[in-house]
């Protein structure tokens, strides 16, 4: 019932969902039971794009559980092919579906019989495996598929190009900003000289997949997709990788010497420096606002980051290196990429949190007390309950995440997004503060009640209303201090009185 309440990371078939729509006519088949089939819906809603989802759902229903789903799977498939000539259909079961154990790829091989394109099952252990890491093993699966075809087929494009150039990989539908991001990262390329060669998996077509050697290396800006694929690109063909999220002022500059190395492995004679010198004086905010009157105001504000690995490495950094903000906590969902998250993090936080818990994040940042959060839509949340203003930095997403204006959070455009969204995030706090200092209206209800579910004690009607009446900054202070003192005197409900006495045994 947890997990029906919030996920931070979806379902295994929910990412080869994202890569394959990604693709450029490719079709994804989800073979699955009604109320798995959300993904239409969930990206349209959210991407607002003209085109329709390429995603059918073979319905697993009761006549498929008497006699079995091999001839309405490969109808399906081949009833797709005739109608939307696709370069290639993956099938793919959902958690609910792979219950039945059944030998899909044997369905794949039946199917492939009559199909004129290529038809592939998604090679994902759903009951193991997230969105995130179903994602970038559907992308490196697809890739090899296609590698290897041309291989066989003798067309396999090894020779480099003429000028440096670079596989983007990791840009796919539903990412966080990944639209505005890849936009501004072919800008930054152009901006060094580099030819974009291909741009993975977001409307790539897999006939082109024999081209990926073509270029002189390939750049990850995210850490959730395309690790394998770069992994696998590199030991296959030799090609070097840059893995550096180019995300704040330091960390772009990072990502464009690390290009420059590499490029001048290759036989370039690339130099960057001057380049980097002039966009961080001159195009980029962020250094300017750093030594600012505005973000002097922000040094020693307490921050907690909880996001993605990629976001809340990013931002933890931004924070700590950038701004002079302390961050008390940062954390991350993916519970997969621990190591590496903490071999970037620790160095800037005080402590670092790997959960996947909403409850547990949510108490965590109720115990704290930061100024502000950034995190993701269910942390927006908490601070909503809390009263403590929240940037949204990562996935999970709403709409609000699919900005109609240009908003990257890569390259150094991205760094005065981030600018804005770190200053303004703490602005809103301040706001309520001055607020109740100058006689503004408190609509805020005192909040009793912890983030979770498991709390022991309970709050009467004159305890809340006293509680009210404390000024909303250092209210959540005294609610804690009081439920400490109760659970210590084994009080189960708070009175006025309680808050009272609570009081006095501090202040004594």
């Amino acid at each position: 019932m947890k997990l029906a309440y919030w996920m931070y990371s979806g379902p295994a078939h929910i990412g080869t969902l994202r890569v394959a729509s990604s693709f450029k006519n490719v079709h994804a088949i989800m073979h699955a039971p009604l109320g798995d089939d959300y993904f239409n819906v969930m990206r349209s809603m959210l991407e607002r794009e003209r085109d329709y989802t390429p995603v059918t759902t073979s319905v697993v229903d009761r006549n498929v559980l008497a006699r079995g789903s091999q001839e309405k799977v490969v109808d399906n498939i081949t009833r797709m092919d005739a109608a939307e000539k696709p370069d290639l259909i993956i099938l793919t079961p959902t958690c609910t579906s792979s219950i039945l154990q059944e030998d899909l790829n044997n369905f794949v091989e039946r199917a492939s019989f009559d199909a004129q394109c290529d038809v592939l099952l998604a090679d994902v252990n759903h009951y193991r495996v997230t969105e995130l890491q179903a994602a970038d093993r559907t992308l490196h699966q697809v890739v090899k598929f296609y590698i290897d075809k041309a291989r066989k087929h003798g067309d396999i494009v090894t020779e480099k190009s003429a000028k440096p150039s670079v596989n983007i990989i990791g840009i796919s539908t539903l990412g966080f900003h990944n639209n505005h991001d890849c936009t501004e990262l072919k800008r930054l390329m152009a901006d060094l000289g580099i030819e974009v060669n291909m741009v993975l998996p977001d409307q790539a077509s897999v006939e082109d997949l024999k081209t990926l050697p073509r270029a002189w290396f390939n750049l990850l800006p995210y850490r959730e997709l395309g690790c394998m694929t770069a992994e696998y690109l590199k030991a296959e063909f030799d090609m070097p990788y840059v893995d550096i999220t180019p995300m704040g002022v330091v960390e772009t500059a990072r990502c464009i010497r690390a290009i420059q190395q590499v490029l001048n492995q290759g036989g370039s004679d690339a130099n960057y420096d001057e380049f980097i010198d002039e966009q961080t004086r001159f195009v980029s905010q962020a250094a300017w606002f750093s030594r600012s009157i505005d973000c002097q105001n922000l040094t020693g504000k307490k921050a907690v980051v909880y996001g993605d690995a990629t976001h809340a490495a990013a931002i933890t950094k931004i924070l700590a290196r950038e701004m002079g903000i302390q961050v008390v906590w940062s954390g991350t969902f993916c519970k997969h990429d621990e190591d590496w998250f903490r071999e970037q993090v620790s160095e800037y936080c005080d402590e670092v949190l790997i959960s996947e818990d909403h409850g547990e994040v949510g108490d965590r940042i109720a115990k704290t007390e930061p100024a502000v959060i950034f995190g993701t839509q269910m942390e927006r949340h908490v601070g909503k309950r809390l009263n403590i203003p929240c940037g949204v930095i990562s996935a999970p997403i709403h709409v609000q995440n699919f900005p109609v204006g240009y908003r990257p959070m890569v390259g150094y455009e991205g760094t005065n997004q981030l600018v804005d969204l770190i200053y303004n995030s703490f602005t809103l706090g301040m706001e309520d503060h001055l607020m109740e200092i100058f006689g503004g209206h408190d609509t805020k209800e005192a909040i009793t009640q912890t983030i979770s579910a498991d709390a022991d004690l309970a709050w009467s009607k004159d305890g809340s209303a006293e509680l009210a009446k404390i000024p909303g900054f250092v209210r959540n202070k005294v609610k804690r201090n009081t439920e400490k003192f109760a659970r210590d005197q084994h009080i189960q409900k708070i009175t006025a009185e309680t808050l009272y006495a609570a009081k006095e045994a501090l202040s004594g």
